[in-house]
């Protein structure tokens, strides 16, 4: 066994020893593609994702040069009837090349990393084909490799992009040496019976088109029928706080959030395991090298990008064209692709359906709501100190100046057309208060009594905060929606609270070409 052909089991044997979520369905996928057009496959997910436990599992099952039955034979792919066939006909029989690019970077200088890869490659090659000769090109060499030994490779690459992410100076020579290997008409299908790439990115375009076009990608914009591999499901989720018996509420709030056609919840299965381990649900995520390069997104100065950052820290949806993307870090035309980006780095959620990214969960929020203080935008910084005096307005009973601003809201960000609409009344809240995120927690429609409150902001401990309930209504005056408020019972929803709350009604006449807001806040107990 080598440390790049053939590597064996030992990588899926370690894993499996620790707490393991079997995720081997994959693997079905993969046999599907095997001796097809399609058996070039690309998957990018975020860090912490799964990518490197799926690639070791991967090198498990098809290495030839060791026996892997035993690590597979109680999971999915072996006891499910539907994979048996393929399962046995694949099953260590193949050779192996697997090239964590992140390892190679560190072993040798940017600019050597394609000779690197050959050279070392080559020699490992050489090692068990004596008569085998060392070739400048490295898909000759695997070629006849292939050929004397009537085997086939697998060619598993973890961290695919990280040559372009980290040195992007060398990226045409690097797709050069990818392209030699994967679009080579006369010697690809000679020696690849699959190929799995992973990274964060998809792959990088050339001009409109994929640079290694033959590669089928699923993203985290269009996963298709790799979704349920994204993450954990809820079903899975479900089962490890049973065991462990910890509150799968609170798990849910924290990880959950990104969602897939036919896969309605998915979990960030690092920060999940994480949570099981420690006992504690906080923030995985600041342990990620990506996180630190938060900063530095919503700070660019694209048009429209600061006001769409506070929709999300509000929790409002916010639409997206994901397609213009170049799949780098440096090529930015507008606020999409800086979007775009994010929900490849998992900062964001996508929603195929009706095309709108949002924050998914506790703990990305928490990350948005670190560095947005630090954001180098003159435009986000005013939006977060007039959240911050809204609120501390709020508090203190200045109903007059909170009238003010949310009278501000409302004219600068909503349309006309929908000045008066449902939904966009609650918009102008979550974007009036979207700093709220130090001391609160919010809660929209919670149940109470004889209704639902229109939006709660519950204090976090040791905030020493009281409790918000807001009522907006254009059809009645501010006092009557303190008192829609009492009659609903909407502070039953806080029985179990013993705090102070405050009942804030707002209101405006739609009638009332002054567009003039009022507001009303009483304290109770």
């Amino acid at each position: 066994m080598g440390i790049y052909l053939n590597p064996g089991n030992s990588g899926f044997a370690a894993v499996r020893k620790s707490e393991y979520i079997d995720k081997s369905g994959l693997i079905a996928l993969i046999n599907s593609t095997i001796g097809t057009s399609f058996k070039l496959t690309c998957i990018s997910r975020p860090r912490r994702f799964g990518k490197s436990y799926a690639a070791k599992m991967l090198c498990a099952y098809y290495d030839a040069a060791c026996d892997s039955a035993s690590l597979f034979e109680d999971l999915e792919i072996a006891v499910n009837q539907e994979y048996a066939e393929h399962y046995q006909e694949h099953l260590n029989r193949y050779h192996v090349v697997y090239l964590d690019m992140t390892a190679l970077l560190a072993a040798c200088k940017a600019e050597e990393l394609t000779s690197f890869i050959t050279e070392s490659v080559g020699q490992e090659l050489i090692a068990v084909l004596p008569e085998l000769q060392q070739n400048p090109a490295l898909y000759a060499m695997m070629a006849t490799f292939a050929e004397k030994t009537g085997r086939q490779f697998v060619m598993i690459i973890d961290e695919w992009d990280a040559p372009i992410r980290e040195h992007p100076e060398i990226e045409q020579n690097y797709l050069h040496f990818l392209r030699s290997l994967f679009k080579n008409s006369g010697v690809t299908d000679k020696i690849f019976a699959a190929a799995y790439m992973t990274g964060i990115l998809p792959i990088k375009k050339d001009g409109s088109q994929s640079a290694i076009s033959d590669f089928k990608e699923y993203t985290m914009v269009k996963p298709r029928k790799f979704a349920p591999y994204v993450g954990f499901s809820e079903e899975e989720v479900r089962g490890l706080c049973e065991k462990h018996d910890v509150s799968f509420t609170e798990m849910k709030r924290w990880y959950d959030g990104y969602g897939f056609k036919n896969v309605s919840s998915v979990y960030n299965p690092n920060s999940v395991m994480e949570a099981v381990r420690n006992d504690a649900f906080e923030s995985y995520w600041t342990e990620t090298s990506a996180s630190s390069s938060l900063l530095d997104y919503i700070s660019m100065d694209q048009e429209g990008l600061a006001k769409t950052i506070v929709e999300l820290l509000g929790g409002v949806r916010v639409h997206v064209n994901p397609l213009g993307f170049a799949n780098d870090l440096r090529t930015f035309r507008n606020r999409d692709d800086v979007l775009t980006l994010l929900i490849h780095l998992g900062y964001l959620a996508y929603d195929d359906e009706d095309e709108t990214v949002r924050i998914p969960n506790e703990e990305i929020r928490l990350e948005f709501s670190r560095v947005i203080r630090e954001v180098r935008n003159t435009e986000t910084m005013r939006r977060v100190r007039e959240s911050d005096q809204l609120i501390m307005d709020t508090v203190n009973g200045n109903a007059q100046a909170v009238a003010a601003q949310i009278e501000k809201i409302h004219l600068e960000e909503t349309s006309p057309l929908f000045y008066n609409n449902e939904q966009a009344l609650r918009s102008v809240i979550k974007l009036a208060y979207f700093s709220y995120k130090d001391d609160f927690i919010k809660f929209e429609e919670l149940p109470s009594g004889r209704g639902y409150a229109a939006l709660v902001y519950f204090p976090k401990k040791r905030s020493g905060m009281p409790a918000l309930l807001i009522e907006l209504k254009w059809d009645k005056d501010a006092a009557g929606a303190i008192e829609q408020i009492k009659q609903k019972k909407y502070p039953s929803a806080l029985s179990e609270y013993g705090g102070e709350v405050l009942l804030v009604g707002i209101s405006y006449e739609k009638d009332d070409n002054s567009g003039k807001h009022h507001c009303v806040i009483e304290r109770m107990e």
